[in-house]
């Protein structure tokens, strides 16, 4: 974690951290949807990394209607890191359930981000595009926390996927 979210935070500085997670989350998605060998598990984490690009989006624009003019353009080392991790592992233990858990992991980081930034002060406008992305987030990781399980359990059939969310738009 940056050395940003070890202090109170600016609301700038606090959604230039979400946009950071948010890359990360992206990267992750994408490289998880890669490797995964279900073919709706596979559209599923693609729709939900693409879905992450419209979170960043968002996050820019309001904070561009704020006067910001520089972004973060990539994610953390330590994203880095667990995506390279994610891969060895898909290539040697490669199972989908695999795959699940390490999708599972990073949420935790995500959530920590998001908690942190919306415990500063916050433009209403800002807190509420947190809010719906934060509220998304959680039914993802609950559906990948449930799909994670069923494989643990040998379950391997397509279950029915929750769509990647077209209400998170402001």
């Amino acid at each position: 974690m940056s050395q940003l979210m070890r202090e109170p935070l600016r609301s700038d500085t606090a959604v230039q951290c979400v946009i950071e997670i948010l890359i990360d989350s992206q990267d992750g998605l994408a490289t998880v949807g890669e490797r995964l060998q279900n073919q709706s598990l596979k559209r599923y984490f693609f729709a939900e990394s693409l879905l992450r690009a419209q979170f960043i989006g968002q996050l820019e624009t309001a904070l561009r209607q704020r006067g910001a003019r520089a972004f973060r353009e990539k994610g953390s080392a330590a994203a880095t890191l667990h995506r390279t991790w994610a891969r060895i592992k898909s290539r040697f233990m490669g199972s989908d359930h695999t795959l699940l858990v390490t999708a599972e992991q990073g949420k935790d980081a995500v959530t920590e981000v998001y908690i942190k930034a919306l415990e500063t002060y916050l433009p209403t406008s800002i807190r509420e595009i947190l809010t719906a992305q934060e509220a998304h987030i959680e039914l993802i990781h609950e559906f990948v926390k449930t799909e994670r399980d069923r494989f643990a359990a040998g379950d391997k059939t397509a279950r029915s996927i929750v769509p990647a969310s077209d209400e998170i738009s402001h």
